[in-house]
C-alpha cells in the first residue's frame, strides 16, 4: 500500500511538471502565470507543513514542518509584495491548477495516516515535491521570467529549496532506518 501512495505522488509530480515541460518547449509562462505557480507551490507546502506540525509525534518531522511553514510563508510574502509592486496580478493557469489539485490530494491522503506511516508519507512527498519544484525552477520558471526582479527572486530562493530537499532526504533516511 505504501508503494502505491509513493507512486501516486510521483505520478502527480510528473503530471504537474509535464505542463512546465510543454512551456519549456514552446513559449514559456508569463510573469503573471509564474507568480501564480510560485504562490500556489509555496501555499501547498505551507498547508502540508501545518498538517504535519499538528499530526506528527516526531520532533524532527515537526521541526521540518515548522521550517516549511516559515520559509515558504516568507517566499510567498516576497512574491506577493513583488507582484503588487510590479502591478501584476497572478494568473491562474494549468500548472497552478494542477498543483492545487495535487496538493489537495496529498493532504487528503495524509489525513488518513497516523504515526510512523504519516511521517514517512509526509517526508517522502516532501522529497519528491522539492525535487520537482527545483526542476521546474531550473527548466521553466527562471528561464521564462521576463521581469528582472521576478527572475532575481526565483534565483534568490532556489538555495532554500535545495536546503529543504537535503533536509527532507536526511529525514527520509533516518525514518527508513528507524523502521518508519
Amino acid at each position: 500500500m505504501k508503494t502505491i501512495k509513493v507512486t501516486k505522488v510521483g505520478w502527480l509530480a510528473a503530471l504537474t511538471l509535464a505542463s512546465c515541460v510543454v512551456w519549456a518547449q514552446g513559449s514559456g509562462p508569463s510573469d503573471a502565470q509564474i507568480a501564480a505557480i510560485v504562490v500556489t507551490a509555496n501555499q501547498i507546502d505551507i498547508d502540508a507543513g501545518k498538517l504535519a506540525d499538528s499530526k506528527s509525534k516526531s520532533k524532527d518531522v515537526k521541526a521540518f514542518a515548522q521550517r516549511m511553514i516559515t520559509d515558504h510563508s516568507g517566499v510567498n510574502k516576497a512574491a506577493v509584495d513583488l507582484v503588487q509592486k510590479l502591478n501584476v496580478a497572478p494568473e491562474d493557469n494549468a500548472t497552478s491548477q494542477s498543483l492545487k489539485q495535487g496538493g489537495a490530494e496529498n493532504l487528503n491522503n495524509l489525513k488518513k495516516l497516523n504515526g510512523a506511516a504519516f511521517d514517512k508519507a509526509y517526508i517522502d512527498h516532501e522529497v519528491t515535491y522539492h525535487e520537482n519544484v527545483l526542476d521546474a525552477l531550473d527548466k521553466t520558471l527562471i528561464p521564462s521570467a521576463q521581469n528582472k526582479e521576478l527572475k532575481d527572486l526565483l534565483v534568490k530562493v532556489r538555495p532554500a529549496f535545495v536546503a529543504h530537499l537535503d533536509h527532507a532526504k536526511q529525514l527520509q533516511a533516518s525514518l527508513g532506518k528507524s523502521g518508519g
